[in-house]
C-alpha cells in the first residue's frame, strides 16, 4: 500500500474544495491514494473536528470512535526517551468544557449505526458519563468496561491498589453495529462447564434444564409427555420441538425421569466477553514491542473494540491518536481511519510506527541519554513541500508502506 505524504491540505482535492487555504490551521500528514480514507492530522483536534463536520465523506459516516483523552491527572508526560509528549493539567471546569465541545462534534460525525468508546480513569469518568448521557442519550449508554491496566501495586497510601481504568461505551442509536466477541475455552473451563461425554459420539456436553422462568398460556405452558413444567416456569420449546430434539438424542433422561437438554461444546462459539477485561495490561514489559510513547494502549484491546463495533471497510476515528494504536488496529483489520493529535512527538511516533513497526525497548534506565538522530522517515522534512522520494519496507510491522512525494 502506498502512503502519500502531503505538506499542505490544499494538495488534496476533497479538502481544497471545502476550505480556503488561508483558513487552514492544520494539515494532513499523510493522505492515501484511492478512495479509502486514511488520514493523519497534526493539529488541535477541535479545529480538525470542526473541519470534518464540513466534509461530506466523513460527517455522519464515522462508524467507530475510540478516544483516550487526557485524564486530568495534573501531570506532564514524557516518552521513555524523555521527550515531552503532553500536559494533563486542567481545572475540573476547564476539563468538562474541553470534553463537552469535542463530544458534541464527535456525536455529529458518527453514523446512525456508530459507536464511541471513551477511555478514562476514576478521576473524571463519572463527570464524562454525565456529559455523554446528555449528548448521546441515557438509552444509548451500552456499558462501562473495567480494564485491568497493570499488575498489583504495593501502595503506601491508605487505599486499595489502583490497577483499573474504564471505557465508556455509547452508541448513536439503539441499533449499533455489533459483532459479539468471544473468548476461547480453556481446558480447565471446558472440564468444568462441559463435564459429560456422549456415549457413541464422544461429543463433550453439559446438561441444562428444558424449562425457563415464567408462566405461559400456550403450548410451552402445557404438558409434554405427561410432564408439566415446574411451578412458575414453562418449557423452553414447544412439545413438538422437544420431541424432535429427543429423537436426535439431544435430551438426557435422568434415572427419575427428569428431562435435561444437552448443550454441545462443538456448537459453542466460545465464552461471550463480559465487561471486565483482565488480559489487556498497559505496555510496560521491556520485551514487549512498543513505541515508548506514554499511555500507549494495548493493541489487542483496540483490535477487540474495532472488530466488535465495526466491519471491514468502515471508518474509524481517533482524535487523541497518541502512539497510533487505534490507527494500526484499524489498518490491520481492513478499516479506513482518521487520526488526529496536536503533539509533535505523537505524530513522529505514529509515522515511525507505520513505517518501521515497533520493537522491544529493553531495560529502562532512569537517566537522560543522548538521542539518536531521528530517522529520515520521521523527521520534520516530511512536513515540508520538497520531500525526496523514499522507499522503505517494514521489517517488523504487519503492514508495509512506500512513501513518495506528492506529484
Amino acid at each position: 500500500m502506498a502512503v502519500r505524504i502531503t505538506s499542505n491540505i490544499n494538495s488534496s482535492p476533497s479538502l481544497r474544495s471545502l476550505v480556503p487555504k488561508n483558513e487552514i490551521s492544520f494539515r494532513p500528514v499523510n493522505q492515501y491514494d484511492g478512495t479509502a480514507i486514511k488520514r493523519l492530522y497534526h493539529a488541535d483536534n477541535l479545529d480538525v473536528l470542526n473541519y470534518l463536520i464540513k466534509d461530506s465523506k466523513v460527517c455522519g459516516k464515522v462508524d467507530l470512535i475510540y478516544i483516550d483523552p487526557p485524564y486530568n491527572t495534573g501531570g506532564a508526560f514524557e516518552t521513555r526517551d524523555f521527550i515531552h509528549a503532553y500536559d494533563d493539567k486542567y481545572s475540573t471546569d476547564e476539563y468538562i468544557r474541553f470534553m463537552q465541545v469535542r463530544l458534541k462534534l464527535l456525536h455529529t460525525l458518527l453514523s446512525a449505526e456508530g459507536s464511541i468508546y471513551v477511555h478514562l480513569d476514576s478521576n473524571m469518568v463519572f463527570h464524562v458519563k454525565i456529559l455523554m448521557d446528555d449528548i448521546f442519550g441515557v438509552k444509548n449508554f451500552r456499558g462501562m468496561i473495567t480494564r485491568k491496566k497493570c499488575k498489583s501495586k504495593n501502595f503506601t497510601r491508605k487505599t486499595y491498589g489502583n490497577i483499573s481504568d474504564y471505557i465508556l461505551f455509547y452508541s448513536k442509536s439503539d441499533s449499533p453495529k455489533w459483532n459479539r466477541p468471544y473468548e476461547e475455552w480453556g481446558d480447565e473451563k471446558i472440564l468444568k462447564e462441559y463435564p459429560f461425554i456422549e456415549e457413541g459420539t464422544g461429543r463433550r456436553h453439559k446438561r441444562v434444564p428444558c424449562h425457563a422462568p415464567g408462566t405461559r398460556n400456550g403450548a410451552t405452558g402445557g404438558a409434554w409427555r405427561g410432564l408439566m413444567p415446574p411451578e412458575g416456569k414453562h418449557w423452553q420449546y414447544t412439545p413438538d420441538k422437544l420431541d424432535e430434539m429427543d429423537a436426535r438424542g439431544e435430551i438426557y433422561w435422568s434415572s427419575n425421569g427428569n428431562p435435561r437438554r444437552k448443550v454441545y461444546l462443538d456448537q459453542s462459539k466460545g465464552i461471550p466477553v463480559q465487561d471486565i477485561w483482565l488480559d489487556y495490561l498497559d505496555i510496560n514489559n521491556q520485551n514487549t514491542c512498543q513505541t515508548g510513547y506514554p499511555t500507549e494502549k494495548n493493541l489487542d484491546m483496540l483490535k477487540r473494540i474495532v472488530e466488535t463495533s465495526s466491519n471491514p471497510g468502515d471508518l474509524v476515528l481517533d482524535c487523541f491518536a497518541g502512539s497510533g494504536t487505534t490507527l494500526v488496529a484499524a489498518e490491520e483489520l481492513g478499516r479506513q481511519w482518521i487520526g488526529v493529535d496536536i503533539g509533535d512527538e505523537s505524530i513522529r511516533v505514529i509515522q515511525d510506527r507505520f513505517i518501521n513497526g515497533t520493537k522491544p525497548l529493553g531495560d529502562y534506565v532512569s537517566k537522560k541519554k543522548k538521542m539518536d538522530k531521528p530517522s529520515l522517515y520521521c523527521s520534520p522534512s516530511l512536513f515540508l513541500d520538497d520531500v525526496d522520494d523514499v522507499k522503505k519496507e517494514s521489517k517488523t510491522s504487519k503492514v508495509s508502506y512506500q512513501l513518495f512525494e506528492e506529484e
